[in-house]
């Protein structure tokens, strides 16, 4: 019987999100996107219930593609309201689109959204060593400073504590507690890979 943090109780959606995605750090732009779109829909729901609605998401929204999302027009905006497969709330579908804006800025200006995000911590993972769920903290100074940044530039649903869940699903942070069978497993995914050097 496997230990996993006890987040993620018993829903086999929920053990495979555990068990092979959150906490491994992710540099695709794309991806990067979703998890910041997916984290921004969560806002006041749970995160199985946006789970659940992953696929229908990818399907709405063309897989993601910020570069089509950006050009999105009053026609896309009232065929998301009316796809029951997502969360239809009006200001969440509006971020989407203006988040996607923001990511083809930073692009422009950071070469990469991978580039911008990482650099909060300077490009390599933190690696936390939490007892209980009860350690974990709902936001840190990083995630301040990242969220007060993404609103400068006109990014929606970026409050603090929504950064700092996306840190936690991108790998940024390494918040398995230390009793879960992914710790030592994320921490070896994020070790500087040194086979070259020697």
């Amino acid at each position: 019987m496997k230990n996993r943090c006890t987040w993620c109780g018993n829903d086999p959606l929920y053990m495979a999100y555990h068990d092979n995605e959150w906490g491994v750090p992710v540099h695709d732009d794309r991806l990067l996107f979703e998890f910041l779109v997916l984290e921004g829909a969560q806002a006041g729901l749970s995160w199985l219930t946006i789970l659940r609605k992953r696929e229908n998401y990818r399907k709405a929204f063309h897989g993601f593609d910020y570069n089509r999302i950006a050009h999105y027009a009053d026609k896309d905006v009232n065929r998301l309201l009316a796809d029951a497969g997502i969360v239809r709330n009006r200001l969440k579908i509006g971020s989407a689109i203006k988040n996607a804006q923001g990511v083809l800025d930073i692009q422009e200006q950071y070469g990469s959204l991978d580039a911008y995000l990482w650099r909060y911590v300077d490009g390599v993972p933190k690696q936390n060593a939490w007892k209980s769920m009860a350690d974990i903290p709902a936001n840190t100074k990083l995630s301040d400073a990242m969220s007060k940044d993404l609103k400068k530039r006109g990014f929606n649903f970026v409050g603090s504590t929504i950064c700092y869940a996306f840190m936690q699903a991108v790998g940024m942070v390494n918040d398995h507690t230390t009793d879960c069978f992914r710790y030592k497993q994320v921490m070896q995914l994020t070790q500087p890979d040194t086979s070259e050097t020697q």
